[in-house]
């Protein structure tokens, strides 16, 4: 039986020492099966981007265990975080944070090549993903040249290229309308299916709720059950 994609138990993280600590997570269990669509919704101050920051691989939690695909995670140097980062995530941001001064194959190229891959395979997985995404006739234009949603539809394909095995989104549908923001989630589910990938979105966006396989809710550092829904 393979291990889950995420696997935490009483993972915590605490800011600071003494009496100026912050302690944002609080005993955090967590499993995450692999091929998931989980969303993690909270307020602001919940504790959710520590928690994001952590699966991430930027962060190392303070106490507890965790793990990426039965790869430890508690008790890594700091130096051994980005290894991490580029064998099991794709990120997507809230901005696009495409580079400006490169065409949109090259930005999706570019951490392919940052994993290993020479520059010729990167540019022909970079095509093949952008051309699923329905960006095939826009290789060559600068992002600026893009809409909001076009542009988050190259993150998209940067995130999921080279198929690493988790992707990380963190408010991926803030910058856009409401239209833009549906059809970027519905895609990205469509990637996961197709192409195996484990997905947690950060969001504040209950327009897609109803995309994920599960809702995770935070508050105060700890998950929470969901909120009654009113009578």
């Amino acid at each position: 039986m393979s291990d889950p994609a995420i696997l935490l138990r009483g993972l915590t993280k605490t800011y600071g020492e003494g009496a100026l600590a912050f302690q944002a997570l609080k005993g955090i269990d967590l499993t995450v099966p692999r091929g998931e669509f989980m969303m993690l919704v909270g307020p602001s101050g919940s504790g959710k981007t520590t928690l994001l920051s952590i699966l991430g691989c930027v962060l190392s939690p303070t106490t507890g265990e965790g793990f990426l695909f039965g790869d430890r995670l508690h008790g890594r140097r700091e130096s051994e975080l980005p290894e991490l980062r580029l064998s099991y995530i794709g990120f997507i941001f809230q901005g696009h944070n495409l580079m400006s001064a490169l065409t949109v194959e090259e930005n999706v190229a570019l951490p392919l090549e940052m994993r290993g891959y020479t520059h010729r395979q990167a540019l022909a997985e970079a095509r093949e993903v952008l051309t699923e995404v329905g960006l095939g006739e826009k290789l060559k234009k600068l992002p600026d040249a893009l809409s909001g949603g076009q542009r988050q539809r190259v993150a998209v394909a940067r995130a999921v290229a080279g198929r690493p095995p988790l992707i990380l989104a963190d408010e991926p549908t803030a910058s856009l309308d409401s239209e833009s923001g549906m059809q970027v989630t519905q895609l990205l589910k469509k990637l996961s299916v197709e192409r195996g990938h484990t997905v947690v979105v950060v969001t504040h966006d209950n327009r897609i709720f109803h995309l994920a396989d599960r809702t995770v809710f935070i508050e105060d550092g700890h998950l929470v059950p969901p909120p009654a829904k009113a009578a």
